[in-house]
């Protein structure tokens, strides 16, 4: 490890994302300082990393003014905060209080705490999304390239009226917010956002049962217990950008140990598209145990409609980062054997 610091600031770290953030920053030797909303979550961190240089403090609610000034109030060791801590849900009844206030306040809560509280922070890390990049009206315009510097277009409007935007709006207008306070407050801190699409991996997060998985981990868990379609196609007809939980974890440490060229990024980390098929056809090939309970669809054309869709180039985040993407075959391999592990302890057959 090369750093200028020495203690981190994690906040959200039981969910599926930070768990691998803290596992590759104790890793790397760091301290760590997490956040997490409940005792029983606090007292899980410190058994798991017994005899680490690692500390809980309970934030229970992200979006309270003020919700982060106990946990870094008197505590000058830390020069860092990665803030993983966002919902990534669908909105189903109220956009504001489901997505939209934990998004943009929780963001701006730990930056104003990291202000007034602990200016000796110089760099502040943020997970954005591919939502706050991906311009919707483009997905399948193939001329139209996507980059470190695209922005959404759903607008304040469509992210308050249209549960169907208000994900999306959520991530750019945190990521806005972030933007904003850096060049209006003036702050002693630097800014690197994380901008992934949909990211697939092991869970490392404790995990009571399915129905307690992360969204996209979901995803996966659904593809496999889908019926067979009447039409073998139906799983290549739409495609996703995609990419490691692993791989997002590093491009969240990585700018700590090059803060200078970290500064003012957007990271856009992505190794390329996938679709249903090709999930099913890496679970077909390498979980025999599964073969004649998932679906088969059409074998080798999950790549089939790749040209139909917006292109994506992101070279600069992956010269930065130095990166060698983890594969399409590994990631969903790990994500399967984890949810069976699940399904395992919870007596639960395929």
């Amino acid at each position: 490890m090369s750093s200028i610091h020495k203690k981190v600031f994690l906040t959200g770290a039981t969910g599926f994302l930070a768990s691998h953030v803290l596992e590759l920053l104790v890793a790397r030797g760091y301290n760590v300082k997490v956040s997490v909303r409940s005792q029983p979550k606090a007292d899980y961190i410190l058994a798991k990393y017994s005899g680490k240089p690692v500390e809980a403090v309970i934030v229970p609610d992200i979006q309270e003014e003020h919700a982060f000034d106990a946990a870094l109030q008197g505590d000058k060791d830390i020069t860092a905060v990665l803030h993983t801590a966002s919902p990534f849900f669908a909105a189903k009844t109220d956009p504001f209080k489901e997505l939209l206030d934990p998004a943009i306040k929780g963001t701006t809560n730990v930056l104003k705490a990291i202000k007034q509280y602990a200016p000796q922070v110089s760099q502040v890390v943020i997970t954005s999304s591919y939502a706050a990049i991906s311009n919707l009206d483009k997905q399948k315009d193939p001329t139209f390239v996507h980059d470190e510097s695209t922005w959404s277009s759903v607008t304040w409007e469509q992210a308050t009226t249209d549960l169907a935007y208000s994900y999306r709006g959520s991530k750019k207008f945190a990521e806005k917010a972030f933007w904003d306070f850096i060049e209006q407050e003036k702050p002693n801190f630097t800014g690197t956002t994380v901008n992934p699409p949909l990211i697939y991996g092991p869970l490392l997060q404790k995990v009571d049962s399915i129905d307690k998985i992360n969204t996209s981990s979901k995803v996966v868990y659904d593809i496999l217990h889908n019926k067979e379609a009447e039409d073998p196609l139906t799983y290549s007809e739409a495609l996703g950008l995609w990419v490691d939980v692993r791989d997002v974890a590093l491009a969240h440490v990585v700018p700590l140990e090059k803060p200078a060229e970290a500064a003012g990024r957007r990271l856009f980390t992505t190794p390329g598209y996938y679709s249903a098929q090709d999930i099913l056809d890496i679970a077909n090939k390498n979980f025999p145990e599964l073969k004649g309970k998932i679906p088969v669809g059409s074998p080798g054309t999950g790549q089939r409609n790749v040209d139909k869709y917006t292109k994506f180039e992101n070279s600069k985040t992956n010269a930065f980062l130095g990166i060698k993407y983890i594969t399409l075959e590994k990631s969903i391999v790990d994500t399967i054997k984890t949810l069976l592990e699940i399904d395992r302890e919870q007596g639960v057959t395929f």
